[in-house]
């Protein structure tokens, strides 16, 4: 697992505030208004043979690629407003601690605004002046000044940035600049070698080396990248960079680092060049990225969730743990415990793809999912809506701990499993602050040596399903159960909505006597 992933950093000594880098993808890229004149465009080292075999003289020296593409590669400068509360104290953005300014900068009755300089980097894509970065980079920045390197600085305009792929594009004035381009021809090999070039600790103009470490990797919240990884070391600074082939193509455009401590560790994320080619060329038409929407909290389909509910081993799809109500989804009948296995006829295999699918496609489409209920296939038709700009990715709650009210009294209902449950009543509803509309069984009380108990669950919970199936009386929960006994299964698979929405969760049996 993760432990941390840096998108923006901080270098406290110079306030500047940076990130990570890495490589992947591939493209070509057409060159924005200056089509015609492709005069400064760099052109890719002749490849011999397969498009990843190494020129004469790889890897013994990178210098003739950096000679190449470095020209093309820029530092971005840029202020940024940060909040300063009463007391001096402000948070820096991407920073685990709060930055005290030194006396007389505020904090001693001076209400203005604090501001603080962060510092990425970029790589022109057109000879008259677009500029691909990450949109972290960018995205709250007051002034944006970029940094060539033949030492000449500019002021820079934000054309569009796209927060769910973390993409962004600016403009300097002019028609005459260095540019590269994405590669799309040639799939980048774990293995193959790689250069990225960037801005690191604001030491603009470095190169780092290594090889396509992994594809593929499902680290994105927003489930909209599929970063390439790489080991070429990647510091703060280097968000928003390039990281080129042996042949000088961007194959992607770093973006974040994994990092215990904050430094390169040798793994470093790209965003591949076919996504940002994609992205970049509407922003730089001006258009507003608007994304496909469900309306549905989706999970992956685990082996332990295909055993509980008996499903075969080979059986892929995301699985539907909580669905927005008046949504799309909710508007087209999907349920929680919905398994979506195919959406237009395409299989999916886990949630990501669900989330990659979904955003895709356009406001109004419609999307024909097949997807299994109880065990039986069936089809639902779903209307794209818009996804909200601002769509919170994951549910907070204020409440400590448990969130469950501290409000002992009698625990009424039928013990089952070490649960103690009973269908959603008014006394209950009142009691637990259930919302209306949910309906299901409440755990009033837990055993707290029994199996349930050692996985947490507490009173206040309602058990909305169990084996894929609405529970609304204790008969129906304990058939359920049975149902997975009989057929020789270890636990049986519940919906249960928790303090932080709903959660899917395998409740192992106990043996029998």
């Amino acid at each position: 697992m993760l432990k941390r992933k840096e998108f923006i950093l901080g270098a406290a000594a110079g306030l500047t505030l940076a990130a990570a880098a890495t490589a992947g993808g591939v493209i070509t890229w057409p060159g924005a208004h200056a089509e015609p004149q492709a005069v400064n465009r760099i052109t890719p080292v002749p490849a011999n043979g397969d498009a990843f075999t190494p020129p004469p003289g790889a890897p013994s020296s990178f210098a003739t690629i950096f000679d190449q593409v470095s020209p093309a590669v820029v530092q971005i400068d840029v202020t940024v407003k940060v909040d300063q509360p009463q007391g001096g104290a402000f948070q820096i953005p991407g920073l685990p601690f709060q930055f005290v300014p030194p006396q007389g900068r505020g904090g001693q009755g001076n209400d203005e605004p604090q501001t603080t300089q962060g510092a990425g980097s970029g790589f022109f894509i057109s000879q008259d002046g677009f500029i691909v970065t990450n949109n972290h980079v960018v995205a709250d920045a007051t002034e944006i000044k970029v940094k060539m390197s033949d030492g000449r600085e500019l002021p820079a305009r934000l054309i569009g940035r796209d927060p769910g792929t973390d993409l962004a594009v600016i403009k300097v004035e002019g028609n005459d600049f260095k540019y590269v381009s994405f590669e799309e021809t040639a799939e980048p090999r774990v293995g193959d070698w790689v250069i990225a070039i960037g801005n690191p600790f604001g030491l603009g103009g470095t190169a780092t080396a290594g090889i396509v470490s992994a594809k593929a990797r499902d680290i994105d919240p927003s489930g909209y990248n599929d970063y390439i990884q790489i080991d070429a070391a990647i510091n703060r600074g280097n968000s928003g960079g390039p990281t080129f082939d042996i042949h000088g193509r961007v194959i992607g455009v770093n973006s974040a680092i994994y990092s215990p401590t904050g430094g390169s560790v040798g793994i470093g994320f790209a965003i591949p060049a076919d996504t940002a080619k994609t992205i970049t060329e509407r922003l730089m038409r001006g258009e507003a990225i608007e994304r496909g929407y469900l309306g549905v909290q989706i999970g992956n389909l685990t082996d332990e969730y295909k055993e509980s509910l008996g499903l075969p081993a080979t059986t892929k799809g995301a699985f539907v743990v909580e669905v927005t109500p008046d949504g799309p989804a909710a508007r087209a009948g999907l349920q929680p415990g919905d398994v979506v296995v195919s959406l237009n006829g395409r299989a999916i295999e886990g949630s990501s793809e669900l989330t990659r699918a979904v955003g895709s496609a356009k406001p109004g489409d419609t999307l024909r999912l097949e997807l299994l209920r109880e065990g039986r296939r069936q089809t639902v038709n779903v209307r794209a809506g818009t996804r909200p700009a601002n769509l919170e990715t994951a549910v907070t709650n204020d409440n400590d701990g448990s969130g469950m009210p501290n409000n002992p009294g009698a625990a009424a209902g039928e013990v089952v499993e070490g649960l103690t449950i009973a269908p959603v009543s008014a006394a209950l509803r009142s009691r637990f602050d259930i919302p209306e509309g949910v309906q299901g069984l409440v755990v009033t009380a837990v055993s707290q040596q029994s199996r349930a108990g050692r996985l947490g669950f507490q009173p206040g919970m309602v058990i909305l399903q169990a084996n894929g199936r609405s529970v609304g009386s204790t008969a129906d929960f304990k058939g359920a159960v049975e149902a997975v006994k009989s057929a020789g299964r270890p636990g049986v698979l519940l919906l249960v909505r928790t303090p932080r929405g709903n959660s899917p969760i395998v409740l192992p049996l106990q043996d029998k006597n």
